[in-house]
């Protein structure tokens, strides 16, 4: 029956999520059931394509994509297909009415990894972050309000913000992999070769000011979303925390992680914040 082959769908989003980001993980089993899978959903979705362009070395990536690009569009127009990643996005994509051009925003992000490898304007750089970030979290924002445009509208701002924020510490964090593996550069105006305190610093202060918009709109999220949210933005704050007081030329050499005793730790002071109402 089809409801098996969504079921098997749906766990395979679940499967995805778990296997490449624990934290991510984790925060999402912080979220209502209700709304639990659709976010597996999404992030399988994104997974999947960014894995292609960052991963696949050994194939034709552009091929690849194109075929995948294919299958999206199948997926999204027949409401079926027999990648189960992309039948569980899609069946995501038509209960909330998410918004198409969220889902092409981020597929051309994607396809600029193909052949872009360096960002040299402010402007290149927003574009980039916004199809590759930004979108990802008002696809999010979607599942989170169920439906309430109103809510959306209120909330779209600092979700596009903490978006950028998360994209933002991985680039600091994967700067090593990105500058030595893939020859990209995101951050306009900074020589990863030299990069010193004060060019860090930088970094870090736009992140910070992303990360206070994004707070803002985690406070007014429903119920159901608020916690996962918030567990999601503790742990990158504080992997903000150690990538600020780890000298630059260690994060140029290494990549930083927070150990999972400390994410253990705040997740348990997230919860005490949550149900004292704090957040």
């Amino acid at each position: 029956m089809k409801e098996i082959f969504d079921h098997v769908s749906l766990a395979c989003s679940q499967t995805v999520t778990k296997m490449y980001s624990t934290s991510f993980s984790t925060a999402t089993r912080m979220l209502a059931p209700s709304i639990r899978k659709d976010i597996h959903n999404i992030y399988g979705f994104v997974r999947f394509a960014d894995e292609i362009v960052d991963s696949f070395h050994d194939y034709d990536k552009q091929t690849l994509f194109s075929r995948f690009e294919d299958d999206l569009e199948f997926a999204l127009t027949d409401k079926i297909s027999l990648n189960p990643i992309l039948n569980s996005f899609q069946k995501t994509f038509h209960d909330y009415q998410i918004e198409k051009h969220l889902v092409d925003s981020f597929m051309n992000s994607m396809r600029l990894d193909l052949s872009k490898s360096k960002y040299l304007t402010e402007e290149e750089y927003k574009n980039y972050i916004y199809g590759s970030a930004d979108v990802v979290g008002l696809m999010c924002l979607t599942v989170f309000v169920q439906g309430d445009r109103e809510k959306y509208d209120e909330l779209k701002e600092s979700a596009m913000s903490l978006g950028s924020a998360f994209q933002k510490v991985n680039f600091l964090r994967d700067l090593k992999a990105d500058h030595e593996e893939l020859s990209r550069t995101y951050f306009p105006n900074t020589n990863l070769n030299e990069l010193d305190e004060v060019s860090k610093q930088q970094i870090i202060a736009d992140i910070e000011a992303d990360f206070a918009k994004g707070l803002s709109g985690i406070c007014k999220l429903p119920v159901e979303a608020k916690f996962g949210v918030y567990t999601a933005y503790r742990y990158y704050r504080k992997l903000l925390s150690k990538l600020k007081s780890t000298p630059s030329l260690e994060i140029k050499n290494a990549r930083i992680r927070v150990p999972n005793y400390v994410k253990a730790s705040l997740l348990a002071r997230s919860y005490v914040k949550y149900r004292l109402n704090l957040i």
